[in-house]
């Protein structure tokens, strides 16, 4: 009794839900969007600065803000919403029950402590160093410990994970292989184990010498084991907000990948090579070993992008494939234009699929290269990337998702959906504006971490084109559009949870019509398409490779115009 007490059967989806588990999702996603609020305004502080005729902060406050922005951002809002998503494909979505919620809790606050320390030091300007702190930049001993507490706290959430598959395993409590959703995130779980490791490895020792207990860090080393962290808790972010893409193809289409299997070997794939792709921050360190540098970037990362554009057509051919089922036929695209293209949870998943390959995915290959590298690596084409993945991937993708997990788990209805539904478009071209111009900006030579690109207190003048000076300020305006994008996403999480209307209780159903509807099911359980006839998707994918091809040509042709500078 005590058992069945623990958990409550979702009316909207069916699915049995683990209290403990609920209420662990539910902080762990608050959690994750009151810090994207607080790193989010400081991004916005980073732009404007940038932006050469604002130029809002000083150098010390610039770099207070860059610090806190990378932080709160690339590690603090994506991994507590990424433990939200662990523990909901582990529980939810299986029927299970969570393995050792008091462990939960104390990875939760270990995590919330940590943040709360590295936070407070960087915002005292105590720790200034950006979100690479390399060496010899030293911060203040508490930045690093609070660092430490956060992975420590993560890796007991992922512990905890992988617990409760075990139990559901034991316990029988689905049929034949992990959902794809879960197998999506048991991967992701994984790259965070080898993730936390090489945090651990280098930031440890990191403390210590802040505090004078070691005496010397080889740079060198110290950035080829930190990208090891920085880079890979990236590739956390890609599995993570894929697996959320098939879920919500799952969700609102009832949507199986074309191939179960050959989705799952893409995931794989991430497992065995994308880690190694974090070599490509080292491609001019002289240190380091060309052989080491092209095998890393080229050949091995190839089997990692294969993954990525395998992903690229199964999710979009899977959603084809339902919508031509349900009867929407009539040429290439009308699955597409009869989409559900007010509903945020599509248009933020499917906006972040789109500006993921184009901006995120074609970029990040070029930049591999070792001879491209050259021209753009420490410039402000590198953030511009960072955008491209980050912001308009996994931010919308979880984005989309929160506006279908919240109203579900706290029962009430969403907050302001007619502002809702354009969230995903005003957050979405604006941080696809971010990425354009700065990558733009950097292909123009804009050095990446300088507070002043107008250099007015230099010895020696020196002034970038017009040209260039015109796409920071276009990526200062479209920060402004993005942050109002990003506000309004927090004001309707948090609405929806304070203020939203309670969801009434469905009337009882017949015992015959008592299933959960076709969404639910399908996320829950494995099964393919069983079809390839999705030719809408495979034009996308013509004209994905169309550009890639174009892109990558351009930055060659570019690359030896300017050879003669050597």
């Amino acid at each position: 009794m005590a058992l069945a007490a623990a958990f409550r059967t979702c009316p909207d989806t069916g699915f049995k839900i683990h209290l403990p588990a609920e209420k662990l999702i539910k902080w762990n996603a608050v959690a994750a969007v009151v810090f994207f609020l607080i790193g989010g305004i400081f991004g916005l502080l980073v732009a404007l600065t940038r932006w050469p005729e604002v130029h809002l902060l000083p150098a010390d406050l610039f770099y207070m803000a860059l610090t806190a922005h990378g932080t709160l951002i690339l590690v603090v809002w994506i991994i507590f919403f990424e433990v939200a998503i662990l523990y909901f494909t582990s529980t939810v979505l299986l029927n299970n029950r969570l393995a050792t919620p008091w462990l939960a809790w104390v990875g939760f606050w270990l995590m919330m402590v940590g943040t709360l320390v590295a936070s407070y030091v960087i915002v005292i300007g105590e720790a200034s160093v950006m979100f690479t702190s390399y060496v010899p930049m030293q911060a203040h001993p508490l930045f690093y410990l609070g660092l430490i507490l956060f992975a420590v706290g993560a890796l007991l959430a992922v512990c905890v994970f992988f617990g409760t598959l075990v139990i559901a395993k034991s316990e029988r409590t689905y049929e034949g292989s992990l959902p794809l959703v879960t197998y999506g995130a048991l991967v992701a779980a994984i790259i965070a184990v080898y993730t936390i490791a090489s945090g651990a490895i280098i930031l440890v020792p990191t403390w210590l010498w802040s505090m004078g207990y070691i005496g010397f860090i080889d740079p060198i080393m110290y950035k080829v084991v930190w990208w090891g962290f920085g880079h890979s808790s990236q590739q956390i972010n890609v599995s993570a907000h894929i697996a959320v893409w098939y879920a919500i193809a799952a969700i609102l289409f009832g949507a199986k990948p074309l191939s179960e299997k050959v989705s799952r070997s893409a995931f794989l794939l991430y497992i065995l090579f994308l880690q190694i792709a974090s070599a490509h921050h080292l491609l001019v360190e002289p240190g380091v070993s060309s052989e080491f540098k092209i095998w890393n970037t080229s050949y091995a990362m190839y089997l990692a992008v294969l993954g990525s554009m395998i992903h690229g057509l199964t999710v979009p051919g899977a959603i084809e494939a339902a919508q031509r089922k349900r009867g929407f036929n009539k040429g290439l695209f009308e699955w597409l234009r009869k989409a559900p293209w007010g509903n945020p949870v599509f248009s933020g998943m499917f906006l972040s699929l789109i500006f993921f390959g184009f901006l995120g995915g074609i970029t990040g290959v070029t930049m591999g290269i070792e001879q491209v590298n050259l021209i753009i690596h420490n410039t402000i084409y590198v953030p511009g990337h960072f955008h491209g993945t980050v912001a308009t991937g996994t931010t919308l993708a979880f984005m989309a998702l929160s506006y279908w997990l919240v109203p579900t788990l706290f029962r009430r209805e969403l907050f302001l959906p007619g502002l809702a539904k354009w969230q995903p478009y005003i957050f979405g071209f604006g941080m696809a504006g971010v990425a354009l111009f700065l990558m733009g900006a950097g292909t123009l030579g804009v050095p990446r971490r300088h507070w002043d690109i107008a250099f007015n207190d230099a010895t020696l003048d020196y002034a970038f084109s017009g040209a260039a000076q015109m796409l920071m300020a276009l990526n200062g305006v479209s920060a402004v559009f993005g942050a109002v994008g990003g506000l309004i996403y927090v004001v309707v999480m948090v609405g929806t949870i304070l203020v939203g209307k309670p969801k009434a209780a469905p009337a009882a159903k017949p015992a015959a019509a008592a299933a959960p509807p076709a969404g639910a099911g399908t996320v829950a359980h494995a099964g393919s398409a069983g079809t390839m006839a999705v030719p809408g998707t495979f034009v996308l994918v013509m004209i994905f490779f169309a550009v890639f091809a174009l892109y990558y040509y351009v930055n060659w042709k570019y690359l030896a115009e300017i050879w003669m500078l050597n």
